[in-house]
């Protein structure tokens, strides 16, 4: 089909394909008992089918709209063989990613109307935020863009150490004070440095909870106004780490900090160490924000832009 085009280079679909396949194999393992012995897909198969996208960390809710899908397809061509769901399934998964304008990208980049482009990084602690940070500052490098990064999860000493190794091995400035400081002091100080240098991209690491009794919320809303002092309408994205692996967990991240702050997109990472990668199509879908970025191994060039057509390809292969 030409709707699934490819847009990757060889080396990164390589590594996209390599990094879903523990997700395939246990996906069309359990497709192919499901329709063993079947020609035509019936009420059985469909009902396998949704067992099937349910324990792939679809999610229930997403699972219901594509078998939903699926039945009126079935209801329509009246006859639909099995050899025919593989095709169909993929079909459905893309138009489904389609609806939130996910993954239409292919490469690290920004819009150019807005300078220096800030984002916002939010997620809990060990689903890989400033490693994700540490990778996009590389990316964004390498596409030519200044960055400068904020370290403003100041109630880890770790995450501020952790940042600065990261800095350190792209070779990008970095923004830090003591931990225990004011992450949105911090915040204000990055955007001023940023400006002074003449930087395409902010990058704010924020911290994942927090050890005092203020709410998350408030701290996030704080550091978003403090910004706003250097420069209006900041941030311009606010990005969720979620850990893939986690699989409901994950939907369970999302559902607290879409409460918390306004999300504007995601990254999801750890997909290669796990058979949840159906938990992208399910998060996309039940949030509605896109999927920015896909963590699909442990290398520096291993976080990928996401592209649809190329996940569902890689799914599918």
């Amino acid at each position: 089909m030409s709707f699934f085009k490819k847009i990757f280079s060889s080396d990164k679909k390589e590594t996209l394909d390599k990094g879903l396949e523990k997700t395939k194999i246990s996906f069309f393992s359990k497709l192919t008992k499901a329709v063993a012995g079947k020609s035509k897909v019936d009420d059985e198969v469909l009902d396998n089918l949704e067992e099937i996208l349910v324990s792939s960390d679809v999610g229930v809710n997403t699972t219901l709209k594509i078998i939903n899908r699926i039945e009126e397809r079935v209801s329509k061509d009246k006859y639909l063989g099995t050899d025919e769901l593989n095709g169909i399934l993929r079909e459905e998964i893309a138009s489904l990613l389609s609806e939130t304008n996910s993954g239409e990208a292919t490469e690290f980049s920004i819009p150019t109307n807005k300078k220096p482009y800030v984002i916002m990084v939010v997620g809990v602690n060990g689903v890989g935020k400033t490693t994700t940070i540490g990778k996009l500052a590389y990316q964004f490098k390498k596409a030519g863009y200044k960055v400068v990064l904020g370290a403003a999860d100041t109630f880890r000493a770790a995450a501020i150490d952790q940042l600065q190794i990261w800095a350190d091995r792209v070779g990008v400035p970095i923004v830090k004070q003591q931990m225990g400081s004011d992450p949105a002091s911090v915040a204000f100080d990055t955007l001023q440095s940023a400006v002074a240098q003449n930087a395409d991209i902010v990058i704010i690491d924020t911290a994942g909870r927090l050890h005092n009794k203020v709410g998350l919320m408030n701290e996030l809303s704080k550091v978003k106004k403090v910004m706003q002092k250097v420069v209006e309408d900041t941030p311009n994205d606010v990005l969720l780490v979620l850990d893939g692996s986690t699989g409901q967990n994950a939907f369970e991240q999302a559902k607290q900090f879409t409460a918390a702050t306004e999300v504007s997109c995601l990254a999801v990472t750890k997909l290669d160490g796990t058979a949840k990668g159906g938990v992208v199509i399910g998060i996309s879908d039940q949030f509605q924000i896109p999927v920015k970025y896909i963590g699909v191994g442990e290398g520096i060039e291993d976080l990928q832009v996401f592209n649809k057509y190329e996940f569902v390809d890689s799914f599918f292969k």
